[in-house]
């Protein structure tokens, strides 16, 4: 009988023996997460996607141990619109997050727009299935809605228990040595309109004393109001941007209003490694929301002049430097095989972006166009990398459409919890496609919006692994042929700046990659079968959309001064609590080596 019984047993103990030791996802519940998202960087800006002037060995790390994606894909270009699908796995436009207008971001923290707070992140699910969630660095979703401290937008209002970093985003304002970067165009318009009711009150006031014109002392007084009034009532909110947007929080708290650039990188990274270190004992979920690479590429002196492209350059090798240092931390804590890091960017990099002769915005390899430009691969196209060692496979390449909206639904059953049956949730879950148990995207269709205006349309053609693309809508490159709008700075979505194609152009990505060679009827058979597929594919689409307010409306973008966050009493609003800290523990650390 035991003979009997061994000789059943062991060819199968055998065989399970010779099994290779793979780890198997069903016995991995709730991963650490760790998300890592770049701010304006381009697909060719980083070394494992063929950058050869700008070191990054740690980003590159992550994809030699892991996967990396060649065609991940950002809902919108732009950061407000895309990082609202990021949080959401959700096209911007069903949340009200893209504009109809040229307003196409949140613009100030004192605004009344930003993430609806009945929209569902995957933050506010991974908090209830038990993780602890911190969100670390750039925000740009809102913060108020109808007063100063309701924090209706704010992150811990959608699912982070912990936040330190910017409730908007960085711009040159935030540097007082660079040139001031927001709504630059219109300042202009609203000081030289200044300057000529200035003008006009100036020599009616003169014409009256020299009796050259027949003016009231009344009249002029009004005209002398209203000049001034006119001054105050854009003074006050442009003359101050520093002060109102360029501001760090912890949690509902101004710390620093202004900011002080040069130590954000320090703190921001001391944030992201003591969030981990307090968290290492349950399950956790780290946004690392870089300030990199956004002008005015706040760069420490360690990492000046070091790259072979300049402040740009510099900027993104220290960024990489941080990763490094977020993935030590992560290992030092015994976390390593436990935690899913994935790093991506919100958008594509800004050419458009130059002072001078300096180039300040970023690559986008062979990609044609950039941020702001909505169907272009340049703008949309991004880095996407995922590592979790013993479920990953490492050394991957997936060429397959993905989209920074498959997070969502990907984070959520990690964590063991249901994406919501009561909206339209975009994205899709993409650990079947990560660990090669399914060779194909879920993804047939990918719409590529500029604002709230349809530009491209994506359809991946699974029979046939083909990949076609139609634009709608492209932007006129100023100067003709130039690859972008430099004259403009942005690439409009509407209007006379903009090109609409009927037929659409038509490209094959699979063989035509930085969409150079448009198709037609007469180079291609499949011509008007595909477009004919593509356009049923957009109805269908348009069926799913329903209205929903506008976040972004010209009157929720404005500046309201009863919304601004201010750490002093409005207006007089400036602190700098974290120098106050750093004095506070010295004096403590002084204290108790005279005790000893």
């Amino acid at each position: 009988m035991i003979w009997q019984l061994a000789s059943y047993w062991s060819p199968l103990i055998f065989g399970l023996l010779l099994q290779p030791p793979v780890t198997q996802l069903s016995i991995i519940t709730r991963p650490n997460i760790v998300l890592l998202m770049a701010d304006d960087l381009g697909i060719g800006d980083v070394g494992c996607y063929g950058n050869d002037t700008i070191r990054t060995p740690n980003i590159d790390r992550l994809a030699k141990e892991g996967v990396k994606l060649t065609q991940h894909i950002a809902a919108a270009p732009l950061c407000t619109p895309s990082r609202a699908a990021f949080l959401t796995g959700r096209y911007p436009l069903r949340s009200g997050m893209d504009a109809i207008n040229n307003y196409r971001v949140i613009f100030w923290n004192a605004g009344s727009g930003g993430l609806p707070p009945n929209e569902t992140t995957f933050a506010k699910i991974l908090q209830k299935q038990g993780y602890s969630t911190g969100l670390i660095g750039k925000w740009h979703q809102g913060v108020n809605c109808e007063s100063r401290n309701d924090h209706c937008h704010h992150p811990l209002n959608h699912g982070f228990d912990y936040f330190y970093g910017m409730p908007f985003t960085l711009i040159s304002d935030c540097q007082p040595t660079e040139t001031p970067e927001m709504d630059r165009a219109f300042r202009r318009k609203l000081w030289l309109s200044t300057q000529m009711i200035g003008l006009i009150a100036l020599t009616a006031a003169l014409g009256r004393l020299t009796g050259l014109i027949p003016v009231h002392w009344k009249t002029l007084t009004c005209l002398a109001g209203f000049s001034l009034l006119f001054f105050v009532s854009w003074f006050s909110s442009y003359g101050f941007v520093r002060y109102w947007n360029c501001i760090m929080m912890r949690n509902h708290e101004v710390t620093e209003q202004p900011m002080v650039t040069d130590r954000t990188t320090s703190l921001i990274l001391r944030e992201s490694i003591s969030f981990i270190e307090r968290n290492k004992h349950k399950p956790l979920l780290l946004f690392l929301s870089f300030l990199h690479s956004h002008t005015p590429l706040l760069t420490t002196e360690k990492f000046l002049q070091r790259s072979r492209h300049g402040l740009y350059g510099d900027n993104v090798e220290e960024m990489d430097w941080i990763v490094g240092q977020v993935l030590d931390a992560i290992d030092k804590e015994g976390l390593k095989d436990t935690t899913l890091v994935y790093f991506a960017s919100d958008h594509g990099g800004w050419l458009e972006r130059q002072e001078d002769k300096r180039q300040l915005g970023g690559w986008n390899g062979i990609y044609k166009g950039g941020k702001a430009m909505g169907g272009w691969e340049g703008g949309i196209r991004v880095p996407g990398i995922f590592r979790w060692p013993g479920v990953l496979p490492p050394g991957t390449v997936i060429d397959e459409p993905t989209s920074l909206m498959d997070i969502y639904p990907t984070v959520v059953h990690l964590a063991g919890g249901a994406v919501p049956q009561d909206r339209i949730i975009d994205g899709r879950d993409l650990m079947p496609l990560l660990r090669g148990t399914v060779a194909r995207s879920e993804h047939e269709f990918l719409f590529h919006y500029c604002g709230i205006h349809l530009h491209a349309v994506r359809w991946h053609q699974k029979d046939s692994g083909a990949i076609w693309k139609a634009h709608y809508v492209t932007p006129i490159f100023s100067p003709p042929g130039a690859g972008a709008c430099y004259a403009r700075g942005f690439c409009p979505c509407f209007g006379e700046g903009v090109t609409h194609h009927d037929p659409p152009l038509l490209f094959d990505l699979s063989r035509d990659p930085s969409e150079a060679k448009p198709l037609s009827a007469d180079t291609e058979p499949l011509f008007d079968t595909v477009i004919r597929k593509i356009g049923r594919a957009i109805e269908e689409h348009r069926r799913t959309l329903t209205p929903v307010p506008e976040q972004l409306s010209v009157y929720n973008v404005v500046w309201k001064p009863w919304l601004q966050p201010c750490c002093g009493t409005f207006p007089f609003c400036w602190c700098d609590k974290e120098s106050e800290l750093a004095d506070l523990k010295r004096i403590e650390t002084d204290t108790s080596s005279e005790m000893y």
